[in-house]
């Protein structure tokens, strides 16, 4: 390995050392205090004066079940949450608030609290003490579910159990809350969406109620609940964590995004590729729309904050109905005002500073979104879907793919003239501007990791160079050419479920080099936050 790259164990200690040493007044206080002030806070309220009554009501409904799915989260993530109970130091008591446990989850989970060590792969889905060789042994069909936890019997042996029976508690809460939201709405799509999460989380079988989400285009505000993503599941990369976004229909940003849909399966067959590696078809009954974010929970609370959805992640649903893109408009205004435009003002040269646009970040995460439906979703060489074939390395290798081919997108749709109110040179721009905003979550993420992958290709294929103050340079006609190149490197991993190869490429290209190092120096002594945390609740949206 390149003497000169800086492995995951030093990027958190690196992250560390820049966040302490900006100046004299940020030295003297409490690191915790630089931790969380890292994270710039942004109130989570919309205008919900065109809702109605009943549709009032279940907004608040949909809040109490989020606060249990956070309460899941945490169960599932440390164990306990009265962890934070233990916590004397505001600061420590704060952070541990924000990333769910004594782990700092952008900084490579390492520990913050005094007494704990390494954070277990397997978080609280497996017993801590649990070896791969013991759970291959493990003769249970269920116990790669993605709704199982795996646990020791009163002999030590390990069991499998379903979510609904472990977390059952929690769940007959959640299901009492569902019975009074179905009374309520006069929705029939929410209305049967809402009856099928019920069975659902009862059965462990989310296929139906992700068929009736899929259907639910025509609701003022939407809801979305339940197990759903496995990167907390580093061991494996299989089992879902809890979560909840509650969600305010942006009626008028979403008029214009449909047509995209009917447009994939067009692209598909433009991706820059080898044939068999786009021979799947994207489904086109998929949903891309804008809304405002009013409350968060659980996973994707946790840390960095996603801007946009793009579910049901079941590749059934994605061959048949595709896939709905949700973007949320204000949790992404935020992150650009309060962080991107900053980083771009410390590293990208004045003469494409005006480059940076909000329209082109818009676009760039849109299509992320969509750019996931593209490519493959069965490997081609008979070792099953790519998420069971690529395991741990998965989601790193999935968000780069979505990463890449959306930046391909949106230089398509510029091309062929529906996207209008940017230039394919705002794309690149934002887009590698964007790189060093997501870098910064580390190698604990998996966005993190799908960025350093990204910008050390781009880097190697000449896409920008640095000019004598060190400030970026994009070259346009490398950068297109090291979009293409990356792409069709990942579409090929993807394809071949090439786990070995992966895991390869990531150890000697997914590491911090000295020039980023640098870069990622003088942002941090810019003292830009790093994420944002949210001020949300009832309260924020006058519902008390």
């Amino acid at each position: 390995m390149n003497k000169h790259l800086i492995s995951a164990t030093a990027f958190a200690a690196l992250l560390t050392c820049m966040s302490c040493n900006n100046n004299k007044e940020l030295i003297e206080k409490n690191p915790l205090q630089q931790k969380v002030e890292e994270f710039a806070s942004f109130e989570l309220t919309a205008d919900i004066s065109h809702l109605s009554a009943n549709e009032k009501e279940l907004l608040g409904i949909f809040i109490d079940i989020a606060q249990i799915m956070d309460d899941l989260f945490w169960q599932q993530s440390y164990g306990d949450k009265s962890l934070i109970d233990t916590i004397s130091n505001e600061w420590a008591k704060r952070f541990a608030q924000i990333n769910y446990g004594p782990w700092d989850r952008l900084g490579n989970m390492a520990p913050f609290i005094e007494g704990y060590g390494e954070k277990p792969a397997g978080a609280c889905f497996y017993p801590a003490d649990m070896t791969k060789e013991e759970f291959e042994q493990l003769a249970d069909e269920n116990k790669e579910s993605q709704y199982t936890v795996i646990t020791r019997d009163n002999e030590g042996k390990l069991q499998v159990v379903w979510y609904k029976d472990y977390y059952k508690a929690q769940l007959d809460k959640v299901c009492e809350l569902l019975v009074k939201a179905i009374n309520l709405t006069d929705n029939a799509e929410m209305k049967k969406y809402l009856e099928t999460r019920l069975q659902a989380f009862k059965t462990d079988n989310y296929f139906d109620s992700d068929m009736a989400w899929m259907d639910m285009k025509n609701s003022n505000i939407d809801f979305v609940v339940g197990p759903i993503e496995n990167y907390e599941d580093k061991l494996f990369g299989r089992k879902t964590a809890y979560e909840a976004f509650v969600l305010i229909k942006d009626l008028e940003g979403s008029k214009n995004l449909s047509k995209f849909i009917a447009m994939l399966p067009s692209l598909q067959q433009e991706l820059p590729c080898d044939a068999k590696y786009k021979q799947e078809v994207p489904g086109t009954s998929s949903d891309l729309n804008v809304y405002n974010a009013v409350y968060y929970a659980g996973d994707c609370n946790s840390g960095s904050k996603t801007i946009a959805i793009n579910l049901p992640n079941d590749e059934r649903v994605h061959l048949q109905k595709g896939s709905r893109r949700l973007q949320l408009k204000n949790a992404m205004m935020a992150k650009f005002d309060k962080i991107l435009v900053p980083i771009a003002n410390v590293v990208v040269n004045e003469d494409q500073l005006d480059n940076v646009k909000f329209d082109a970040f818009f676009w760039n995460v849109t299509f992320h979104e969509v750019a996931h439906g593209l490519g493959i979703k069965n490997t081609i060489t008979n070792k099953g879907t790519v998420r069971v074939a690529l395991g741990e390395q998965y989601s790193a290798w999935e968000e780069a793919k979505a990463d890449i081919l959306g930046l391909f997108m949106v230089q398509k749709l510029i091309e062929r003239g529906e996207i209008t109110n940017i230039t394919v040179e705002d794309a690149y721009v934002t887009f590698i501007a964007g790189i060093l905003r997501s870098v910064r979550f580390g190698t604990s993420s998996a966005h993190g990791n799908a960025n350093l992958m990204c910008f050390n290709s781009f880097e190697k294929n000449g896409a920008f160079y640095r000019d004598e103050n060190g400030k970026y340079i994009i070259d346009m006609s490398k950068a297109q050419q090291a979009m293409e190149q990356w792409a069709a490197l990942i579409l090929q991993v993807e394809g071949d479920g090439d786990i070995d190869y992966a895991i390869k490429y990531y150890q000697e290209n997914g590491q911090i080099n000295d020039n980023l190092k640098a870069d990622l120096e003088k942002i941090a002594n810019a003292n830009i936050p790093r994420d944002i945390d949210f001020i949300q609740g009832k309260k924020s949206l006058g519902l008390e």
